[in-house]
C-alpha cells in the first residue's frame, strides 16, 4: 500500500530557520489538533501539523486502523512511515533541526521516526503514546544516538491499555535519553503540568 500526505492541509508557521516542531495528531482527529499546543512551546519555533494518510471519515484521520489496543499493524504503521518520511525529505531542509512531537498515536509515530532516521531528529516528545513492540533496523543506532525523548502518559488512560504504556517506558529507557512522566488522574490528554514539563524539555534541549 502506497500512503501519500496531502500537502494542501499542513500547517506551517515561524522562520524557515527556526527549528521545526513536527506535530503528528492521534486517531480520528485531523491536523488542526495539535497547533494549540504551540503556544505552550518555547517562542520563535516553527511548526508543521500532518495530517494523517488513512481518511476515517469526515475530518477524522489515522495513521494506522485501531485492533488491538497498542500493537498495530505492522505493515501499515511502516507504510505511513514512508509517507511521513518522504513528506520531511520534500519539504524540510535536512540540515534544519526537527523535533516531532505525537500525541496517542502520533507518538507511536514519532518513535518509528525515530527509529527509522535516528540521526535526523534533535529530540522528539511522546505524548499519550505508544511503540511497535517489534524490532526495528534503526533500534540499535537509535540507542546508540542518545536523542533526548519526552515521555508523558496519565496513569488514567482509558485509551492505551497500562501495559502498552509500559512497555513503551521500558524500551524508550533501553533506546533513548528519556524523560518519563506520569501524570496522576491523567485521562487520555494533556494537562496544564505536562505542558509546562512539554516547555521545559524543549528549552532545555533546543536553547
Amino acid at each position: 500500500m502506497t500512503f501519500t500526505i496531502d500537502d494542501a492541509q499542513t500547517i506551517r508557521g515561524g522562520e524557515d530557520s527556526a527549528p521545526l516542531v513536527l506535530l503528528l495528531h492521534g486517531y480520528g482527529s485531523n491536523e488542526q489538533d495539535l497547533p494549540s499546543l504551540v503556544p505552550h512551546l518555547p517562542p520563535g519555533l516553527a511548526h508543521a501539523s500532518v495530517r494523517a494518510p488513512i481518511a476515517m471519515a469526515q475530518g477524522a484521520y489515522a495513521w494506522v486502523p485501531i485492533g488491538v489496543p497498542g500493537r498495530p499493524d505492522p505493515a501499515v504503521i511502516a507504510d505511513s512511515t514512508r509517507a511521513l518520511l518522504s513528506w520531511l525529505d520534500g519539504h524540510v531542509a535536512p540540515e534544519r533541526v526537527v523535533v516531532p512531537l505525537g500525541f496517542s498515536q502520533g507518538g507511536l509515530m514519532v518513535t518509528q521516526l525515530l527509529r527509522a532516521r535516528p540521526d535526523r531528529f534533535a529530540a522528539a516528545l511522546v505524548l499519550s503514546g505508544f511503540v511497535l513492540d517489534q524490532p526495528a533496523v534503526g533500534d540499535a543506532a537509535l540507542a546508540a544516538s542518545g536523542v533526548p525523548v519526552f515521555f508523558g502518559h496519565g496513569d488514567a488512560d482509558p485509551i492505551i491499555p497500562a501495559d502498552a504504556t509500559q512497555r513503551a517506558s521500558a524500551w524508550l529507557a533501553d533506546h533513548a535519553d528519556v524523560t518519563d512522566r506520569t501524570y496522576t488522574g491523567l485521562a487520555h490528554s494533556i494537562s496544564a503540568d505536562e505542558l509546562a514539563d512539554v516547555h521545559a524539555f524543549v528549552t532545555s534541549h533546543l536553547g
